[in-house]
This record gives structure tokens, sequence and C-alpha cells, in this order.
């Protein structure tokens, strides 16, 4: 995929049932996905390993920390250590990088 143009709104769908996740590349300390979450639909509670970033492209989703909730729109970046116990929910069908560094 190196050296390719990509139009990142078209390489997920987030009008299927359960996300859509693509791996677009990885080296043993980073990794860059595109993943697609229908409205309504979370990614469970679990812990990130590594600190990381969402950039929402299309849509809507909210980040649960603990008591605390973000919601990123679109062109909107939001970024946090490793060792947080999160979830995600789709408040509209949405796209979004997900980059762990």
């Amino acid at each position: 995929m190196f050296y390719n143009v990509l139009k990142v709104k078209d390489i997920v769908d987030s009008k299927n049932e359960g996300a859509d996740k693509k791996l677009l590349m990885e080296n043993e300390n980073s990794c860059l996905y595109v993943i697609g979450l229908k409205k309504d639909e979370i990614i469970d509670t679990h812990t990130s390993v590594c600190n990381a970033a969402v950039y929402v492209v299309d849509g809507e989703i909210e980040l649960h920390f603990d008591a605390e909730k973000f919601t990123v729109k679109e062109e909107e970046i939001l970024m946090f250590k490793k060792d947080a116990q999160h979830k995600v929910l789709a408040k509209k069908d949405s796209k979004f990088l997900l980059i762990k560094i």
C-alpha cells in the first residue's frame, strides 16, 4: 500500500453490522487502522496497550474513559495515553483512523 493515494472513506463500510476494521500498516511499535462503525454500535471496553489517537473521517463517535466521555466529530482528533481503559460508541455511521504509537 505504500506510495498509494487512498480515499479513507472508501476503505471500510459503516453500514454493516459489527466493526469493519482494516489494518493499513504496522511495525513492532505502531500501527494504523481504518475502522467503520454503524450508528449505535459499540466497541466494548478494552485497555490501550500503547499511546493512541483517533481521527474521525466521517460521522461522530464517543469515547468513554471511566467517568469521562468525549465526543469526537468529523475532522477532529482525540489522543490518549496507554493503559487507558475505554469503549467506543458510534453516534452516527462513522469511519475513523486509529493510530497506535
